[in-house]
């Protein structure tokens, strides 16, 4: 590949990666929120870096993606599981120790929410690369980094601003109810409209962050 041709590349690539992985780094935040800074930074290393390396042949077969019904549902209903676990501690502070389980199941939570809610950026890559390898690998090695910092700086600025949480959750919403309406099977069944997406995220959104407010009351009062 002509060394311009693949500086072209290289460059669309970053910047793909700077548009779609904002969604991802979130929810992995939220996921990992409540581990103390080292085991948070460690779940958040390891849950993408396995995240994109099941990435690497997933994009070599991206086009199949398309097709794959549930794929985008089951992601959808994950972010909302997250959310939901976020509402329950979101009052608490951080854990001060954390167990080995409790560390491998935040690995497996990042590694899934970012497989899942990945597609769109697998996609995006493929495109990109024109078939060749090592634009794909330029592509998932960028992501790891760009994901694993934001993510942990939104996971801090979380813990030192609890307002962020409820903002987070919001966001969780409106990404979760795009993810299930965009689904394969959903778009085939119930062609869901434009608008029609646009009300069912402000539900969730508008739903999770009053949730939050109740829980939190409700836990201040109790």
């Amino acid at each position: 590949m002509h060394p311009v041709v693949f500086l072209l590349g290289a460059l669309q690539i970053i910047v793909i990666d700077l548009v779609l992985a904002g969604d991802n780094a979130l929810v992995i935040a939220m996921a990992v929120r409540r581990l103390p800074g080292r085991e948070r930074r460690l779940a958040t290393i390891l849950g993408a870096a396995g995240a994109v390396a099941m990435r690497v042949p997933l994009t070599f077969v991206a086009s199949r993606l398309l097709t794959v019904e549930f794929l985008k549902m089951a992601g959808g209903l994950f972010v909302l599981w997250i959310a939901l676990k976020v509402l329950v501690d979101a009052s608490e502070p951080p854990e001060t120790a954390v167990a080995p389980s409790r560390l491998l199941k935040a690995v497996w939570y990042v590694m899934f929410a970012d497989l899942t809610m990945s597609v769109d950026n697998i996609l995006a890559i493929a495109g990109t690369a024109k078939g060749s390898l090592t634009l794909i690998f330029f592509g998932l090695a960028v992501s790891i980094p760009f994901v694993v910092l934001s993510s942990n700086l939104l996971a801090n600025l979380m813990n030192r601003y609890p307002v962020l949480v409820y903002l987070g959750i919001g966001i969780l919403g409106k990404v979760a109810g795009d993810m299930v309406l965009t689904d394969g099977f959903v778009a085939r069944v119930l062609a869901p409209s434009q608008t029609t997406i646009y009300i069912v995220d402000g539900v969730l959104a508008v739903g999770l962050i009053l949730t939050g407010l109740l829980v939190c009351r409700k836990k201040r009062n109790g």
